[in-house]
């Protein structure tokens, strides 16, 4: 069994669907789960995923007080909660906020060890408030997020989108970028993988996969759940964008990817990586998509 925390958002519905991956996952002992920024609609949503697997793990928010004076930033599917999108409880129904949970911080440091994996799914505020904290130690770190291009992906690799460039954008790490570069440097996480947008921007779950989910998702509670709720972002999309749950199932067999050990680098607000040997730091740049799509099934 891999021992993991999962650190997530819920602006973005591949959170949630990894959320509800990790509970059901044979291999996957699920520690705890932490949330930025951490609002009591965002505490609730995950309450409610951890009550459908009847599973009693520790919850973190980054600020269970945290307010905004204008409504967040909406993506496509509109916000319905604080920062909880609105696929979540359209998918899913009611799920009523919740206070119920501790500092997140301090969460990580107690659950994270050697022998565990934290894999995050939004900035990086939790970590860099755990790195703050005097004991903390991590056996390794698998963040969706970072940019590996021109120089480190071969031309044949690069998506169209991303061709010829070196740096880029790329939200999670432009969340909290403190917090990122103090996690890079941290010689308090063993292991170091970034798994980037030059990749995951190209794994779609699209309707044919969708159709093996059809056949499939009567073998677990997981399989079911994301069924349900990707049956419901397909009512008006033809796919969606899967980087968080290759994220996890990266963590779990990371012979998925094909890595290469860079220096990650921030520069005018955007990331970019150079080819390193012995840095400690490895960011994807190629997948299989059916050794992946095995691991997200594999139940």
């Amino acid at each position: 069994m891999l021992d993991v925390v999962w650190d997530m958002e819920t602006g973005d519905p591949d959170d949630f669907l990894t959320l509800l991956f990790l509970l059901g996952h044979p291999g996957v002992n699920l520690k705890g789960v932490t949330i930025t920024p951490g609002t009591p609609d965002q505490v609730g949503v995950v309450r409610a995923a951890l009550g459908w697997f009847d599973r009693a793990i520790p919850v973190g928010a980054f600020n269970i007080e945290h307010q905004t004076k204008k409504p967040p930033t909406e993506g496509r599917h509109g916000m319905r909660g604080m920062c909880v999108s609105s696929w979540h409880y359209a998918a899913y129904g009611e799920m009523p906020a919740s206070r119920d949970a501790v500092p997140a911080p301090a969460l990580l440091r107690e659950l994270c060890d050697d022998a565990t994996t934290l894999v995050t799914g939004g900035p990086l505020k939790n970590l860099g408030g755990a790195l703050k904290l005097d004991g903390f130690r991590l056996g390794r770190l698998v963040v969706q997020g970072g940019f590996a291009g021109d120089g480190v992906v071969p031309p044949e690799r690069q998506l169209a989108k991303f061709r010829g460039m070196t740096t880029c954008p790329t939200y999670n790490l432009n969340g909290d970028p403190k917090s990122a570069l103090a996690a890079i440097a941290s010689p308090a996480i063993a292991e170091k993988r970034f798994v980037s947008k030059n990749v995951c921007h190209g794994v779609i779950y699209d309707r044919a996969l969708h159709g093996r989910f059809a056949e499939l998702k009567d073998r677990s509670r997981s399989l079911a759940l994301i069924y349900q709720g990707m049956q419901k972002y397909l009512d008006d999309s033809d796919g969606k964008k899967f980087h968080d749950p290759l994220a996890a199932c990266c963590a779990i067999d990371p012979s998925i990817g094909e890595w290469a050990e860079v220096e990650l680098y921030r520069e005018n607000g955007q990331w970019g990586s150079r080819l390193s040997p012995g840095s400690g730091v490895q960011i994807i740049t190629a997948y299989d998509r059916e050794r992946f799509i095995a691991t997200l099934t594999a139940f």
